[in-house]
C-alpha cells in the first residue's frame, strides 16, 4: 500500500498535514516549516503548519474589487433561480404518498446490487458535500471578495451565498438516499460529518482570492468527475435512480466549475504575471481535497483509505488529477502567455510541464505497487474493503 500511494497527488495523501511556512506578501514558496497539533479529543489526530494569512499585496485587492461589475454580468448568470432548481425531494420517495413504503423498498432492493466498496466512495463523496459550511467559511476569508455583513449585496457576496445554497442540496440528497438504503451506519457517518466540519479545511490559499479561485476551479472539476463516475458505476450495477442522482449533482458541479474558471481566466487577462505565479504556487503545494481532515473517531487515516478505494474503483484517480491540471492549462491558455517576468516565465514552464510528470510518477508507483490490504470502514458497519 505505501509504495502504491506514495507518489499519488495530495488528494490521496493528505499532505496538507505538512504545510510550508511562506512569504506573507507573495505567492512564492519557501521550504521552512513549523508543525503544530490540534487536540485529538476534539477533531482527531491532525498536524498542520502555522498558517500564513493575507498574503496578497494591497494593490492586488484593488484589482479584485475592480471586477465587481464584471462578476455581476459574467458570474452571477451561472446561478439558477431557486424556483427553477431541482430539490432533493424530486429524486426520493414521497413521504406523503401512500406508495412511500413501496418506493422505499424498491430503493433498498436496487441498492443491494451495489458493492460495499461503492458505498465507501458514495459516503465519502456525501460527507465531502455535507461540509459545505466549511467551504463558505473558506471563501469568506478571501480578501476583496468576502461577505462583510453576512447579507452583503456585493456581487462577490451574492455569488458566495447562492453558490453555497446550490451546493447544500448535494449533501442533503445523498444523505437521504443513503439513509433510506439501509446499507450504511448513519450514526458513524453523522459523527464523521461533525468531526469534519469541526476540523475545517486547510487549502493553503492564505486569504488570497487568486489562490482561492484557482483552488475552486480545480475542485469543482474534481467533484464533477467524481460524481460523474459514481453515476456511471451506479448505472453499471442497475440503479438508474442513483445514477440520475449522481449525474444531476455532477451537472451542478460542472456549471460551478465554469463560473470559477471564468474568474481565473479574467485574472489572467488583467494580471497575468501574478496569476501564473499563483497557479504554480497552488500546484507546487498540490491541491488538497476539501475533506482531507476526515475522521470518524476511529481511523486516523480515514481520508487516505477512502481515497485509495476511490482510486481503485476509478471514482477519482491520479490520472484525473493530471487531466484536470492539463485541462486548466489549456482552458486558461497558460502556454500562450507573453510578456511575463522572469519568475512568471518559470511558473509558466512549471505548470505547463507538470501533468506529464504526474502521470509518469503514477505509472511508476502503480508498477511497483503490491496488493493492498483490506480495511474495515465504520461507515459500512466495519465490513472490510480492499484498498
Amino acid at each position: 500500500m505505501a509504495s502504491r500511494v506514495a507518489l499519488l497527488p495530495e488528494s490521496f495523501l493528505c499532505l496538507a498535514r505538512s504545510r510550508s511556512k511562506r512569504n506573507a506578501v507573495s505567492p512564492r514558496v519557501s521550504m521552512a516549516s513549523t508543525m503544530v497539533k490540534t487536540p485529538k479529543k476534539l477533531f482527531g489526530p491532525r498536524e498542520t503548519h502555522i498558517e500564513v494569512t493575507h498574503s496578497m499585496p494591497p494593490q492586488k485587492i484593488e484589482i479584485i474589487k475592480s471586477l465587481d461589475d464584471w462578476v455581476e454580468d459574467n458570474i452571477l448568470v451561472h446561478l439558477k433561480p431557486v424556483e427553477k432548481c431541482w430539490q432533493p425531494q424530486d429524486f426520493l420517495p414521497d413521504f406523503s404518498s401512500e406508495a412511500f413504503n413501496e418506493e422505499v423498498m424498491e430503493l433498498r432492493e436496487r441498492s443491494k446490487e451495489l458493492p460495499d466498496e461503492y458505498f465507501v466512495c458514495l459516503v465519502g463523496d456525501m460527507i465531502t458535500e455535507e461540509a459545505v459550511p466549511t467551504y463558505q467559511t473558506m471563501l469568506n476569508t478571501s480578501d476583496g471578495v468576502r461577505d462583510e455583513t453576512g447579507a452583503s449585496l456585493t456581487p462577490w457576496a451574492l455569488w458566495i451565498r447562492a453558490w453555497t445554497a446550490e451546493e447544500n442540496r448535494h449533501g442533503d440528497l445523498l444523505n437521504k438516499y443513503l439513509y433510506l438504503s439501509g446499507r450504511v451506519d448513519m450514526k458513524q457517518i453523522e459523527k464523521t460529518i461533525q468531526y469534519l466540519i469541526g476540523s475545517g479545511m486547510d487549502p493553503r490559499t492564505e486569504n488570497n482570492p487568486y489562490l482561492g479561485f484557482i483552488y475552486t476551479s480545480f475542485q469543482e472539476r474534481a467533484t464533477f468527475i467524481s460524481h460523474g463516475n459514481t453515476a456511471r458505476l451506479a448505472k453499471d450495477h442497475g440503479d438508474l435512480n442513483l445514477a440520475q442522482i449522481c449525474g444531476t449533482i455532477a451537472s451542478d458541479e460542472k456549471r460551478h466549475e465554469t463560473a470559477y474558471t471564468k474568474v481565473v481566466e479574467k485574472l489572467f487577462e488583467v494580471d497575468p504575471d501574478y496569476t501564473v505565479l499563483a497557479f504554480a504556487d497552488m500546484m507546487r503545494k498540490k491541491i488538497t481535497m476539501p475533506a482531507h481532515l476526515m475522521y470518524d473517531g476511529r481511523d486516523d487515516n480515514l481520508f487516505e483509505h477512502f481515497s485509495a478505494v476511490a482510486q481503485r474503483l476509478g471514482v477519482y484517480t491520479a490520472k484525473d488529477y493530471a487531466d484536470i491540471l492539463e485541462f486548466l492549462v489549456a482552458r486558461w491558455k497558460v502556454g500562450e502567455l507573453a510578456g511575463l517576468s522572469g519568475e512568471g516565465n518559470k511558473a509558466q514552464d512549471f505548470v505547463c510541464t507538470l501533468a506529464p510528470k504526474i502521470r509518469q510518477l503514477d505509472e511508476r508507483a502503480r508498477g511497483r505497487a503490491k496488493k493492498a490490504p483490506a480495511m474495515p470502514f465504520s461507515w459500512i458497519y466495519n465490513r472490510e474493503v480492499q484498498l
